[in-house]
């Protein structure tokens, strides 16, 4: 899809096509240099920044906390899959009944983060595999799929993962 370039805004891309086949989240090589302290000082200073912009009155009770709440989330929670030491431990069991059928965990909630627009992403993640010997334990599967959701993201690269 091409658009005019006279239309279009200043920051977008042209088109739709955002493809990307790779299986890695674009980080930079300095992505974990600072602390998540210092990410969340810098974080809150920027949202402090857009609300400011918005005209938001940061001294109303309701709004003083909120860069600090929106930084924290955003490195502890929301975004937390990004820190390569959050990664669930997968810990797998040896395969003792000898079952050769496809094990499937479906209908795991997935909340994410659009990478292109940074809203929720809501759905439903499926899991499916043939045992080679072992099985991972259920509940390692719904923390496998939580932690790479927990990172800006596409559902083609999330699939992939």
């Amino acid at each position: 899809m091409k658009i005019n370039p006279a239309l279009e805004t200043p920051g977008e891309s042209y088109g739709d096509d955002h493809f990307s086949a790779s299986e890695n989240t674009p980080l930079r090589e300095d992505a974990f240099v600072l602390s998540d302290a210092e990410k969340i000082e810098q974080i809150s200073k920027s949202v402090r920044d857009i609300m400011t912009t918005l005209g938001l009155d940061l001294q109303d009770d309701s709004l003083k906390g909120t860069p600090d709440r929106v930084a924290k989330m955003y490195v502890k929670e929301v975004f937390g899959g990004l820190h390569p030491d959050r990664r669930p431990k997968s810990s797998t069991f040896d395969n003792k009944y000898k079952y050769g059928e496809m094990l499937v965990e479906k209908n795991i909630t997935v909340y994410s983060t659009c990478e292109h627009h940074l809203l929720p992403i809501v759905g439903r993640a499926h899991i499916a595999y043939i045992s080679n010997g072992s099985v991972v334990g259920l509940s390692k599967m719904n923390r496998i799929v939580d932690y790479y959701a927990k990172r800006p993201q596409v559902q083609e690269r999330m699939n992939i993962q």
